[in-house]
């Protein structure tokens, strides 16, 4: 590989680390809410809402059936209106975090549930709100699990965003495509899986311990 190459792939790796990054976030900011909603109105939940819960359950399900190359072109419209364009690394974010939310969402939710129903009934017997059971019961048990599936949902985001290539994304995506798929430059292609796949280690290794710190504090 030429310098010229060399410094794509590292500009590449930053796209990537960028739009993996703040996808997960916004993901969160967006994801977590809905989780606890899924969670809370669910039947015999502190504050159960059948029709709340099964809309909230039917989007979830909905988006998360679709592949994310075809919600990538899907939300092409939808991209273009928020950010203006749909091409480039910005523009990637957008689809990159309306798909990560569903399953950010159901993760939560499952890690939620992983709490045993005598610690929140203890709560409401000593007078805890909705919200205070929430806060100071439902999250502070659920951090160990919450940490292990963002760890997850990094790894998946950062998959997404090599897809993301496909229209013009970006990243290492786009260079896989575009030099080690058309140019058939061969380590071009292997250079990039690799990194990925060590960034995805990364990812996963460190949320691990920082999960178990946690869980053994």
């Amino acid at each position: 590989m030429n310098e010229q190459v060399i410094s794509l792939i590292v500009e590449g790796v930053l796209q990537t680390l960028e739009m993996t990054v703040i996808s997960i976030v916004l993901s969160y900011l967006l994801g977590l809410p809905y989780g606890i909603l899924l969670k809370v109105t669910g039947k015999q939940e502190i504050l159960e809402n059948r029709p709340v819960h099964t809309g909230l359950a039917f989007i979830a399900n909905v988006t998360r059936s679709i592949p994310f190359l075809i919600l990538l072109v899907f939300l092409i419209p939808f991209t273009r209106l928020v950010v203006g364009t749909s091409i480039g690394t910005t523009a990637s974010i957008v689809p990159l975090t309306v798909g990560a939310i569903p399953i950010v969402a159901r993760m939560v939710e499952q890690s939620l549930n992983e709490i045993p129903d005598g610690m929140i009934e203890a709560a409401k017997s000593m007078g805890a709100s909705p919200w205070q059971i929430i806060i100071h019961f439902l999250l502070p048990e659920a951090a160990p699990s919450l940490l292990s599936g963002a760890a997850i949902n990094a790894a998946t985001v950062l998959g997404y965003s090599a897809m993301a290539g496909c229209i013009g994304g970006g990243g290492l995506g786009a260079i896989a495509l575009n030099y080690g798929y058309y140019r058939y430059q061969t380590d071009v292609l292997v250079t990039t899986i690799v990194i990925l796949i060590l960034i995805v280690q990364i990812l996963q290794e460190s949320g691990i311990w920082v999960a178990k710190k946690i869980r053994h504090a």
